[in-house]
């Protein structure tokens, strides 16, 4: 099970991977960073992605939906931004404990792969050992 800088590694390692960080959301920091960030500072895209993160889990329109009650996990698993150049995906980690962190992969739109980035996300979040 990697940890943070194994995480973010595995994460960089993705075809068009520019820059990849685990974000504490509801203080806005980075737990880790890897690459490049699209604002030369990791600090203020971990900043700024907190933001969308934690809009997107606190407001009442992402809630889980009568079908949904009862499903395991957060009501969000991940968001994409697409942007004229790139992609940033923000994908949510589950852990043990009451977190509230997420992994943010920035991806150059004409080299990056957005499924497979989503599938490779989801299983290193899954597999993220947080120490």
């Amino acid at each position: 099970m990697p940890g943070i800088d194994e995480c973010l590694l595995e994460a960089m390692a993705l075809p068009g991977a520019r820059g990849a960080a685990l974000v504490d959301w509801s203080s806005g920091l980075a737990l880790g960073t890897a690459g490049d960030s699209p604002v030369g500072d990791h600090e203020t895209t971990a900043a700024e992605t907190a933001e969308l993160a934690r809009a997107a889990a606190e407001y009442e329109s992402f809630a889980p939906g009568p079908d949904d009650l009862g499903a395991p996990g957060p009501p969000v698993e991940d968001l994409i931004v697409t942007t004229r150049t790139g992609y940033h995906v923000l994908r949510f980690v589950e852990t043990s404990f009451d977190s509230s962190v997420f992994l943010h992969l920035w991806l150059d739109r004409t080299d990056g792969n957005l499924a497979l980035a989503r599938h490779r996300l989801r299983a290193l979040a899954e597999g993220l050992v947080l120490r």
